[in-house]
């Protein structure tokens, strides 16, 4: 369908009305999706005195659409990836990726490694830890290489950054990652059981600098009580930021959901809620770029009660 546009309403449209301006006509037809998804006025009344049918952009999703799409935390920026990352992806992919799927994950099955099969190999001793968005990889596989008796299950969309970490399991001989490189939300609700995990990392999410992209910052309290549903008792959540205003959200949201306590509350009370940083995280390049310019960093750690 095409709707009539007046012509005053055509530099909301940028650099796209360039050739509709060029008309010399009052009014100008447009298609009306593109009114819609512009969020331009309604249209006046066409000739036959019959009132436009155009949808408006609201941000709720229409009563007829039964499975609105939700805000999401992230954005696939694009990226080159290396030789060595394609490389990394074609040679240890099979083995490590795992497929995202709408059921639960065996990881018991999935982590089976024929690389310890004469030593220990107790699946259910060894503990499960999730990392939400592990960029390239760098602390993932330190970590990883600290605690190689820990289980890591490590979600990320960016490719190239799939490829790094891919490559860096090869280079350290790492068996105990795997990577799912889908939506982590998704993979929380239909991949993970409740009371399944030791242990959840959130090192350095976007913080969504502008007030107004808030709204599309990860940890937000419905996200923190499904992540706390899928802890054991006494499992914990690990968030990092380099963003005090996120910092500041993050401690009020943790310390709003029931499931939670702050383990640095009564150990370090100096800190004013914030933990020292735990051993096993190790300073990223960008994060010692960031100290040298006297950049804070803030840590949160909570346990599951």
């Amino acid at each position: 369908m095409w709707v009539v546009l007046p012509s005053r309403n055509l530099a909301r449209l940028g650099g796209l009305s360039a050739s509709l301006q060029s008309r010399p006509v009052n009014d100008t037809a447009i298609p009306a999706t593109l009114a819609a998804e512009y969020d331009l006025p309604d249209p006046p009344n066409s000739s036959d005195g019959a009132a436009s049918t155009v949808p408006r952009r609201t941000g709720r999703a229409p009563g007829d659409v039964a499975y609105p799409k939700a805000i999401k935390s992230f954005v696939r920026r694009a990226g080159r990836t290396t030789t060595g990352q394609a490389k990394a992806l074609a040679e240890l992919g099979p083995r490590v990726l795992l497929p995202y799927q709408p059921t639960a994950l065996d990881f018991e099955a999935v982590f089976k490694d024929a690389a310890r099969a004469g030593g220990p190999n107790d699946l259910q001793a060894r503990p499960l830890v999730l990392e939400i968005g592990f960029g390239m990889g760098e602390a993932t596989a330190h970590i990883a290489a600290l605690l190689p008796d820990t289980r890591f299950v490590c979600c990320e969309v960016h490719e190239p950054g799939v490829g790094a970490l891919l490559k860096r399991i090869g280079e350290q001989d790492l068996h105990n990652i795997r990577i799912i490189a889908h939506d982590a939300v998704e993979v929380i609700d239909h991949m993970l059981l409740l009371a399944s995990l030791d242990g959840v990392h959130i090192f350095f999410p976007d913080p969504w600098h502008k007030k107004k992209h808030n709204k599309r910052r990860l940890i937000q309290a419905p996200l923190v009580a499904k992540l706390a549903a899928r802890l054991k008792p006494g499992g914990y959540l690990h968030c990092a930021t380099d963003w005090q205003p996120y910092a500041e959200q993050i401690l009020e949201v943790l310390g709003a959901e029931p499931q939670l306590a702050n383990r640095a509350s009564a150990s370090h009370p100096e800190l004013a809620g914030y933990a020292p940083k735990p051993h096993y995280r190790p300073l990223t390049k960008f994060e010692n770029r960031g100290i040298r310019l006297g950049h804070g960093v803030w840590d949160l750690v909570f346990e599951r009660v």
